[in-house]
């Protein structure tokens, strides 16, 4: 049978391998597996918490290993990332556990000429006192912050320039567990309603005072297997998502263009604020995430989504002009680090040439807004050149749209200095992802 440790080992090898999505490896690796709750859930915080913290881990082992890391065999050092892990952060387990783990599955899972070495590293470490070891003379304040915060060191330099003091709170709550929201299916309940159901199905959730149809589901809970979400009666969602489709503000009988859809939470939740009634076209460039969206609205009950292909970069052709349009442009998701850890080791060179992939997508987009119309666009990124930059542009360059300022409960306060039309929200301040919306109104 197959240990908690075992599991996170194959699903961080395989995110270490292949680039998988972290979400996608584990529910990969587990739906496989005969493993208990309990089991489960320790394999899911140890696989997690060794993404998030790998630079913090890796410091601790390059300080006891006379090899460098890049030397040690990838399951070796993937099973000492998860011993010191354990050392570090989950106090329920004792160190000789955490050590002796990983020592037999080093002789199991493939590294059994390295097992000597990955207990000579962990008993080292434990002997030390199983803390972060001081930093050396020569380490400067950025080189503490992302060891301490785990975090690459061109993402704080880039956050420091853009947000200043925001920075380490910020770095900070990219460690922490986000909330979980669900968009309630105001077409089939009310929030009430679905409050006492789940309920009833011992599943903990709280209503929202803004925006509405919103609420808040106890952490760690497994929504899939609700018969209230199996009967299309709330869709999970951020609450940064769902503050954008407030201000997009749809009304019953308008025209709705989402451009960049997949996998189709934006959709949903502008439809339903329509009460179902007049078009929501949802568009992706790749067919089988066209497929995700209308199961998700068969699923919602959402008879007004019209899903189809269509590349939002390079249309064949437009459809009808549209009442508004989103345009959630493909991002660097360096706002959503706390849900996908695996974007912090990405390499930042692609992201150099996002803005011009993002401008683009943004003017083709601005053709299907009818006049009088609204573009709206966003991001789930941290990042000037993909947000305020990309804005400015088009406002520059298209005189037949002008910005349309945004209007926000005070409660949301702006701690990013930008234009009316423009908000960046932080999780630390707003409690949302990392997110960037900006408006324009076609004159």
């Amino acid at each position: 049978m197959t240990s908690a440790r075992e599991a996170a080992l194959r699903a961080l090898l395989r995110v270490e391998s292949e680039g998988a999505y972290s979400n996608l490896a584990l529910d990969h690796m587990l739906s496989g597996l005969s493993i208990d709750p309990r089991d489960r859930s320790l394999a899911t915080t140890i696989f997690y918490g060794v993404l998030e913290r790998r630079i913090t881990l890796d410091y601790v082992i390059g300080h006891f290993s006379s090899m460098p890391l890049k030397k040690i065999s990838p399951v070796a050092l993937e099973l000492l990332r998860i011993a010191v892990y354990q050392i570090l952060y989950l106090d329920k387990i004792p160190d000789s556990a955490a050590v002796n783990e990983s020592v037999n599955l080093a002789k199991t899972c493939g590294a059994k000429r390295a097992s000597g070495f990955v207990n000579a590293i962990l008993r080292n470490f434990v002997r030390s006192g199983g803390k972060l070891p001081p930093f050396q003379n020569g380490e400067g304040p950025l080189r503490r912050l992302s060891v301490e915060y785990s975090c690459p060191e061109w993402i704080i330099s880039l956050w420091n320039r853009a947000y200043a003091e925001q920075t380490e709170p910020l770095l900070k709550s990219m460690l922490q567990k986000p909330d979980l929201y669900a968009r309630v299916n105001n077409t089939r309940v009310k929030e009430e309603q679905l409050i006492e159901r789940l309920q009833g199905e011992g599943r903990e959730a709280f209503q929202v005072d803004w925006p509405d149809h919103v609420v808040k589901l106890k952490n760690g809970m497994e929504f899939t297997s609700s018969a209230c979400y199996r009967d299309g009666l709330f869709h999970i969602q951020d609450l940064s998502s769902q503050i954008l489709c407030a201000l997009i503000a749809p009304q019953p009988g308008e025209t709705i263009a989402d451009v960049c859809s997949a996998p189709g939470g934006k959709t949903f939740t502008l439809a339903e604020r329509m009460e179902n009634r007049g078009r929501v076209l949802a568009f992706d460039k790749y067919p089988r995430r066209v497929e995700l969206i209308r199961a998700g609205a068969r699923r919602l009950a959402l008879s007004c989504v019209a899903a189809e292909v269509r590349d939002a970069a390079e249309p064949k052709e437009n459809p009808e002009p549209a009442d508004r349009v989103l345009c959630d442009v493909p991002c660097s998701g360096l706002g959503v680090l706390r849900r996908k850890p695996e974007i912090r080791f990405k390499s930042p060179k692609p992201i150099d040439s996002l803005p011009d992939l993002q401008y683009l997508i943004l003017c083709k987009s601005a053709e299907l807004v009818r006049k009088g119309g609204m573009l709206f666009y966003s991001t789930c990124t941290l990042n000037p050149a993909e947000n305020g930059n990309v804005a400015a542009h088009f406002a520059a360059d298209h005189a037949e749209f002008e910005p349309w300022p945004l209007r926000l409960p005070r409660a949301f306060r702006r701690v990013v200095k930008e234009p009316e039309n423009q908000m960046t929200f932080l999780p630390h301040v707003h409690g949302t992802d990392g997110f960037f919306v900006a408006a324009f109104r076609r004159k």
